[in-house]
């Protein structure tokens, strides 16, 4: 068996000669076989040079042809180029051409349109099978570490779906980006197309169809609250440009983390208003502390706790809602198949616990951080975008931070935590629920915290203050919300530690005037 390879340039005249001689040759001799390989002018000589260095050989014009040698193995002997290939077919096969060089041309420019069609077909093929481009920033940080393997494990976007994950962050994390990096590839995952680290600023976000926004870490020291909201404020600027510039049109943006997460998802809304509906927060972390402090008292698992609602803002002053919450496959007097439930207030039967220790604990794991470490904020992540892309359980609430267009009565244009569920691609705000009207004087102190964020971050209100209703709220921490009034008193306000142990310690009484909301009103402030 003798197998040639010819290759050339698409529009080379000498390669079409060779071409019609060597397809002669194959119809009519059972033994010949030829593989034809056509190159586009602007990169054969490139691709010319990294075949002669890879077998050694010394060939600068179109075409080129080789034998390759079947019953032997090894890499394949050079034949030459066009008369080379003709002498061997008149001393072989006593074969010769008598094309013309005008049909020469003619079919060389066909080749060219030929070469250049295929190429076409070839990119509309592959954008059908394009992996799902995913970014993470801040890809140094603990969470990143622990969601990887979720996101490569098929869970989250099907196992059908390829993906190449891309790791941003600084350049001084660069070596811990590529020590990241082979530990992805180690894993060797179907799914997983390829993974690659970005440190320039300009690449960020590019065809990016999935961003993951990590907790990010200021450059300098922070040592008021106000430092650090308005801190967000460069770099949410800084990814929004590029998001709009880089990002596919159809970006889904999912903000993680455990420091200003409403906020940050906000200012990227300011800043990349054209996709300002696909960027969202993600609240399922405080969700699943509530869901873990109820199994404990009712020493059942946590996923047999569904319909917990987080109310507000993820990070900072929220409202853990019970009143929907239902408990499945609790040990009890009252037994029943696998879609039974009952209400989670039916069965804690300790209304203090609710009212305080409960409140308190959360509020705590809020204000701290210690809780919402690196897998937690990795699962709620991961399982936010297994929903959007697949939908989540039938009938389940889960809980979301959305940009507010009014429902509730929470104010417009401010990012709010509330009920959604998703189907078909997106999400939707559960406004038909019943029986989870928040009254007024809650959600004017959650609304007006988030929106003083905003103010204060944006540098239109020089300082943060807590909203209060003019109860005994304010009396145990009235060294945080105490406006100060003249520039001497600037020195007593709280840093940014002080404010958040402040917090965390401070586990105010029921306000006189606000109705009891089934004895489970809690609210967690940190930032």
């Amino acid at each position: 068996m003798a197998k040639f390879v010819l290759a050339g340039k698409a529009n080379c005249p000498y390669y079409a000669k060779a071409e019609l001689l060597a397809d002669y040759l194959q119809e009519n001799l059972p033994n010949f076989r030829i593989h034809k390989i056509t190159q586009h002018p602007d990169v054969w000589e490139e691709w010319l040079k990294n075949v002669c260095e890879k077998n050694k050989w010394s060939h600068k014009n179109s075409p080129i042809i080789w034998r390759e040698l079947l019953d032997r193995g090894g890499k394949g002997l050079l034949l030459g180029g066009y008369n080379e290939f003709l002498e061997h077919a008149q001393l072989y096969y006593d074969v010769t051409s008598s094309m013309t060089s005008e049909l020469m041309l003619i079919i060389a420019q066909e080749n060219l349109e030929t070469h250049i069609e295929k190429e076409l077909e070839e990119e509309a093929l592959k954008s059908l099978i394009n992996p799902l481009q995913v970014w993470i920033t801040s890809a140094s940080a603990p969470a990143c570490y622990h969601l990887i393997p979720i996101l490569t494990s098929g869970e989250v976007f099907g196992m059908e779906t390829e993906i190449s994950i891309t790791l941003f962050d600084d350049r001084q994390m660069e070596e811990n980006l590529k020590t990241i990096v082979m530990e992805v590839q180690d894993l060797a995952v179907p799914v997983l197309r390829s993974v690659s680290i970005c440190t320039k600023v300009e690449e960020a976000f590019r065809q990016a169809d999935v961003i993951i926004i990590l907790d990010d870490s200021t450059n300098k020291e922070v040592n008021t609250l106000e430092e650090g909201m308005r801190s967000r404020v460069p770099l949410c600027r800084l990814y929004g440009y590029l998001i709009e510039k880089n990002a596919h049109e159809s970006v889904r943006v999912v903000v993680g983390g455990k420091t200003f997460v409403n906020l940050k998802t906000a200012l990227l809304m300011r800043y990349a208003p054209s996709i300002k509906r696909n960027i969202i927060a993600v609240a399922l972390g405080i969700e699943g502390e509530a869901k873990a402090a109820l199994a404990r008292k009712l020493k059942t698992t946590p996923s047999s706790i569904k319909d917990v609602i987080i109310w507000g803002n993820i990070s900072g002053n929220n409202y853990v809602d019970l009143r929907k919450a239902k408990v499945y496959r609790c040990e009890s007097a009252i037994w029943g198949p696998p879609h039974y439930y009952r209400p989670v207030l039916n069965l804690v039967f300790d209304s203090e616990w609710l009212k305080r220790e409960f409140v308190s604990n959360l509020r705590m794991l809020t204000a701290t951080g210690k809780q919402f470490g690196g897998i937690l904020a990795a699962h709620s992540i991961a399982t936010t975008l297994k929903y959007w892309y697949h939908g989540s359980p039938p009938g389940e609430i889960v809980s979301l931070g959305v940009l507010s267009e009014g429902q509730f009565g929470i104010p417009e244009g401010i990012v709010f935590s509330m009920p959604v569920k998703f189907e078909n691609g997106s999400w939707e705000v559960l406004t038909d629920l019943k029986d989870i009207e928040i009254s007024e004087q809650l959600m004017t102190s959650m609304a007006n915290d988030l929106i003083q964020e905003k103010l204060v971050a944006l540098g239109d209100v020089i300082y943060f203050q807590l909203h209060t209703s003019g109860t005994d709220l304010g009396k145990k921490n009235k060294t945080i919300i105490s406006p100060i009034t003249d520039d001497n008193q600037e020195d007593q306000k709280p840093s940014f530690g002080e404010f958040l142990n402040l917090i965390s310690q401070t586990i105010p009484e029921k306000p006189g005037n606000q109705e009891p909301i089934n004895d489970s009103e809690g609210k967690t402030m940190e930032h």
